[in-house]
Parts: C-alpha cells; structure tokens; sequence
C-alpha cells in the first residue's frame, strides 16, 4: 500500500471511532489515537505531520463539511449515510476543499477517497463517493481538469450542450473614504459574488438589480459590465448530463447598509470588505479576474 494512502486510511480509522463517539472524542484524545493507530498499521514517521493535519482540518471543518455532503447528495440525509461513506466523504472533502492543490491535486483527493471507499466500504461505496465529490468538484470549476490529459484532437468539434444564461454583480459602496466590496460566502469555503440566473426576456442590468437585492437586499445602480466566463455544470435533466453556464458580470454601485443574506443556494455569509482585505480572501479561480478588473476600474475612477 502506497504511504499516502495508508496513511490517509490511518486518518480514516480515527474519523469513523470519533463518529461513533457520537462527537466525545476531542481532537487531543483523536490524535492520541492517530498515534495508536500509525503504529498498529505501521504508518511511517515522516507522515505523522500529514496524518495530523488532515485529522485537524476534518474535525475542524466538519461542520462545513458535512453541509456540503448534504448539497451534494441531498437525497441522502447525512445521518443515513452509511457511517464508513460518511467519513470517507469526510476526509476525501477536507482535502478537495482545504488541502494546498500543489501538494494534494483535486483529482488525487477524488481518487483517494474512491480507493479508500472501495478498501473499507460496500460495493456501492466507491460508486456512492464518487459521484458526492464528483458533483462537488464540478461545483469548484472542474480544478486541474486538463493537467496530465490528452488535449483535444485538431478540429474536433465540442460536443453541444444547453446554455444557461447568468448574471452577476461586484457591489461596491463608498463610506468614510474607504471602498468596500459585498461578497457572499458559499458552503464550498470561498468568497464570491451575487449570482443568479438572468430570467426570460430580461434585460442583463435588471437581472443584476433584481438578484442583488434578492440575495443581499441591496438596491444596486449597475455601472460597468466587467467581462464573461463559461463553465460546465452538472444538469441530470440536460442530454449528456451536463449544461453550459455562460456569465456575464458587472460592476454595481450600492449604498453602505446591512447586507441581509438570502441563505439559499449554498450560501452561508456575506460581508463588506475592505479593498485592502480583498487579496486575503479565498476566491474561485474564475471569479479572481472579475473581481481584480472591478478593483482596478474602481481605482481608475478614483483618478477622474
């Protein structure tokens, strides 16, 4: 067995005695154990500090975690996953979404937890994973989709698919001499901004007017349109199981009031930030440009 892979089974081994725990077992009495357990499995030394780490992040993550498996699989409540799935999904989890990607590529934390599924759970177990992380993966932008995978043929034609056409907005209000940004957190564990479906026959500013104040409660005057970007997304309606989602974004001028979170569709924060915050702040890849092109026209319009 590969020394990653047993000592992510190790880490395993803890998750599911701690679940059984009903949640008594602290994280000292569940690294105490992880130090049983490396030994028992023979677990080399030199991956104690990741064993450590991943253990951590799950338990300290678990909450965020476990709202993301019941998004992704919203037709199995959590306590009726089978116990050993439930914290595959766990540990599998905590590293698609918290682990660094250089270290821990998102396909490799995919294929681990399959792995593991297939070692420790039922049949259907790896199945099961496999399409909860899938779901989720596909949710982040498919990251390092393209690393290591053949490139397309030369003239090869994508295959066609349904287009679901989408708004969004950067909010921005001015207060005290200071710019500050509205940013929705999603249940994935990034910032991003309001979103939303541009409805039948309406007008892209009108779309962003209405989802912004839906989804903040903020009256918005849409200033700037600040450029596009395409995605594939899951849709177990659409031919293939997959539909395109075209955005197109703007920049939109708020007043600085309380932001009133609508927590629907995987949200679970929104904030004012500082722009001198904004660089901190964990960011979906596609949304980064948008949002740096908004803070750069900003800054442009501060020289006028």
């Amino acid at each position: 067995m590969a020394n990653r892979h047993l000592a992510r089974s190790v880490v395993l081994q803890v998750l599911f005695e701690r679940d059984a725990s009903n949640g008594s077992m602290s994280v000292d009495e569940a690294l105490g154990r992880l130090a049983d357990y490396s030994k028992e499995f023979g677990a080399r030394e030199s991956d104690s500090p990741f064993m450590k780490n991943l253990l951590q992040t799950c338990a300290a993550k678990q909450k965020e975690i476990d709202e993301v498996i019941v998004r992704a699989a919203p037709e199995w409540p959590l306590e009726k996953i089978a116990a050993i799935d439930r914290n595959i999904l766990r540990l599998g989890l905590a590293e698609l979404l918290y682990a660094d990607r250089a270290q821990v590529p998102a396909k490799v934390a995919i294929n681990e937890a399959i792995e593991l599924a297939k070692s420790f759970g039922s049949a259907s177990s790896g199945r099961f994973v496999n399409g909860v992380l899938g779901a989720v993966y596909v949710e982040l932008g498919e990251p390092g989709k393209n690393e290591g995978g053949e490139r397309k043929k030369e003239g090869q034609k994508p295959a066609k698919m349904p287009v679901e056409e989408l708004i969004g907005a950067v909010v921005y209000a001015r207060e005290g001499g200071e710019v500050y940004l509205a940013l929705v957190h999603d249940i994935f564990g990034h910032w991003t901004l309001s979103k939303g479906k541009l409805q039948p026959n309406e007008e892209h500013e009108a779309g962003v007017m209405r989802k912004v104040r839906e989804e903040i409660g903020l009256d918005v005057t849409v200033e700037d349109q600040l450029g596009e970007n395409e995605y594939i997304a899951n849709d177990s309606k659409a031919s293939g199981g997959k539909k395109k989602r075209h955005a197109r974004y703007f920049l939109a001028r708020a007043s600085f009031a309380d932001l009133s979170l609508k927590k629907e569709g995987g949200l679970d924060d929104a904030q004012w930030f500082p722009l001198a915050a904004v660089g901190d702040l964990n960011f979906y890849d596609d949304i980064l440009p948008v949002v740096t092109r908004a803070i750069n026209l900003l800054a442009q319009k501060d020289r006028k």
